[in-house]
């Protein structure tokens, strides 16, 4: 007898179903919740902007290979020397990118930009400045590697704000495509305004900044007040200002005793050294084998570097399958076939298609190899783990031109 007094009490008692059916309500109560759940799916706030900046960031490193030639002859040195602007660059961000996350970082990807940016204008000041001599313009490029640097680690940090990875894939291309377009714009630049402008291309972040530090200084529900990073972004075993704190957490140096940390950072340089080297040996091969020009020669190569970057993620999809092994055994035989092709290879699209595979490699080893580099580690230590394995792009960006200058010398397969 109690179900009908019930169903009575619906419309006369609004009261009464709080106390009786509790039942009939309750249903719809998540329904309001489900668009919530779909928040963090969004990009970061500036993650676009990020992605602009990263882009200009890395053009630095692959900008000034075309117009080495040129340098050189301004500087009265061989080709092979001027080769250390480029080395430069990438000794300015091996050592940048620890230092800024370990100094600025600690007050937030705003922080990391306005540091990154003043040591870009600064370096860039150098190289404009200087007289034509090698180690100023050297010095110059170090230092705005070392703003290019912090650049980088601020993107991320700010893409890493969206949790889905979406706003990461996006700063990752930008990667991607500045530091292999950056050899197209920086032919142009040198022929249009000197070839001291293909050594400053990182100055074009400096246009982007503005609307980074908007998107990043922008209050947010988790941070109370305007520019400052909440509080979850810090390590919850290191003390905001212990001093030295940061710098261990980001260089874990223990772990390169660790067989399984060591093989596949010790793999990820070699593919960045080999990628790197092309980078500043392949142009020259192109140009040696069809009498093409600066502009011409960047387009090809930039546009098949930029293909291979972007077929990369094929591999990344396979790699479960293939299993561990396989997949260093592919990246390996992949960059030794792809400096070979480059190197001696008799027909300007075979230099070409290696210029292409040793890009797919790299970048996708870069993602296969971190992941088994730092999948037995505790959560709390693998963001230091990934920061220590990510500097052998540095480290490869720095030994690239060197190995390839080498080459120039003993192998005669540059021109």
């Amino acid at each position: 007898m109690s179900a009908l007094p019930v169903r009575l009490a619906r419309p006369a008692a609004p009261t009464r179903p709080r106390a009786t059916a509790p039942a009939a309500p309750t249903p719809p109560v998540p329904a309001p919740a489900a668009p919530r759940s779909t928040a963090p799916a969004r990009r970061a706030p500036g993650a676009a902007a990020a992605a602009l900046l990263i882009a200009a960031a890395a053009s630095g490193i692959s900008g000034p290979s075309l117009a080495l030639p040129t340098a050189a002859h301004a500087l009265r040195v061989p080709t092979a020397s001027a080769a250390w602007l480029m080395t430069a660059y990438g000794l300015g961000l091996l050592a940048g990118t620890p230092l800024l996350a370990a100094t600025a970082g600690r007050r937030g990807p705003a922080a990391l930009v306005r540091a990154g940016a003043v040591l870009v204008a600064l370096g860039a000041a150098i190289v404009l400045a200087s007289p034509s001599a090698l180690l100023p313009l050297a010095a110059g490029r170090a230092v705005e590697a070392a703003g290019a640097a912090g650049l980088t680690v601020a993107a991320f940090r700010i893409a890493g704000r969206d949790h889905s990875g979406r706003s990461t894939g996006l700063v990752a291309i930008g990667n991607a495509a500045g530091g292999t377009l950056g050899l197209f714009v920086g032919a142009g630049a040198s022929q249009l305004l000197g070839w001291r402008a293909a050594l400053v291309m990182p100055l074009l972040a400096l246009a982007v900044v503005p609307a980074v530090l908007l998107a990043v200084l922008r209050p947010t529900g988790q941070a109370g007040r305007v520019g400052r990073t909440p509080r979850p972004d810090r390590p919850g075993n290191i003390r905001p200002g212990a001093p030295g704190g940061r710098f261990r957490d980001a260089l874990p140096l223990g772990l390169l005793r660790r067989p399984d940390f060591r093989r596949p950072a010790l793999l990820m340089l070699a593919l960045a050294t080999v990628n790197f080297a092309l980078v500043y040996g392949a142009p020259r091969r192109v140009t040696a084998l069809t009498g093409w020009g600066p502009l011409p020669t960047g387009a090809a190569v930039a546009s098949v570097a930029l293909g291979g970057a972007l077929l990369s993620w094929q591999l990344v999809r396979l790699a479960p399958a293939l299993g561990t092994g396989r997949v260093r055994v592919l990246l390996a035989a992949g960059s030794t076939a792809a400096a070979v092709a480059a190197a001696f290879a008799p027909w300007p699209p075979v230099v070409l298609l290696g210029s292409a595979l040793s890009s797919l490699v790299t970048a996708g080893g870069q993602g296969v190899l971190t992941g088994s580099a730092v999948g037995g580690l505790a959560p709390e230590r693998q963001g230091g783990a990934i920061g220590l394995f990510n500097l052998a792009f540095p480290a490869g960006v720095a030994a690239g031109p060197v190995l390839a200058g080498f080459a120039d010398q003993t192998v005669q397969f540059l021109y």
